[in-house]
């Protein structure tokens, strides 16, 4: 267990040094668009009735429209598999679950304006019509939640979906008797991007 806890101390030294060098590129960041409450959309302010989450919302956030409209077999696996990470000392943090298509689309906008082009926004953000996180079907965790599923997500049918995105999991039931299937790199690569 020690030597466990020692290898993960080296591994975050590293990595916090890599970020810090001059001229460096995390290639994969926390994302922090998707928990702002208070970006603006066309027509109004964006909110939790859109699907915005206050920092420190849980899966047991029932009053918060981002996890109240959560798939319920989506829902009923988080919410084992945080109680179970609970007794590891770990809480499942949400950034973002369910989101209305305006969020959705002003998060696309925004990642378009980020990256420079749809087509590169498209491996980080998909359109209201193919977004997992529209239909309730996916979850964007805080770090220590993401890398306590990264471990453990598979028995509660919890995956990981895409390589560079370490905080999106999603249901896949047949994952607790074969393990969760590979990963698409980004969604780019998901054939669910191109079916709406």
């Amino acid at each position: 267990m020690r030597i466990g806890r020692i290898l993960v101390l080296g591994l975050l030294v590293v990595l916090a040094a890599l970020a810090a060098a001059p001229g460096s590129r995390s290639p994969v960041s926390w994302p922090s668009t998707a928990s702002s409450p208070s970006a603006p959309v066309a027509g109004g302010p964006l909110g939790e009735a859109d699907g915005a989450v206050p920092g420190g919302t849980t899966v047991f956030d029932d009053n918060i429209p981002g996890i109240a409209k959560l798939d319920a077999a989506l829902l009923d696996a988080l919410r084992r598999a945080a109680a179970d990470a609970a007794g590891d000392g770990v809480a499942f943090v949400v950034d973002s679950g369910w989101r209305s298509p305006a969020y959705q689309e002003h998060l696309l906008d925004e990642a378009v304006q980020k990256y420079g082009s749809a087509a590169e926004a498209a491996r980080w953000v998909a359109t209201p019509g193919t977004s997992a996180h529209v239909s309730g079907d996916a979850v964007d965790l805080g770090p220590a939640g993401a890398a306590w599923l990264s471990r453990h997500g598979a028995a509660y049918g919890l995956c990981r979906i895409y390589g560079n995105e370490p905080w999106h999991y999603e249901l896949r039931p047949g994952a607790v008797a074969r393990g969760c299937p590979a990963m698409y790199a980004d969604p780019t690569h998901d054939p669910r991007m191109r079916q709406r």
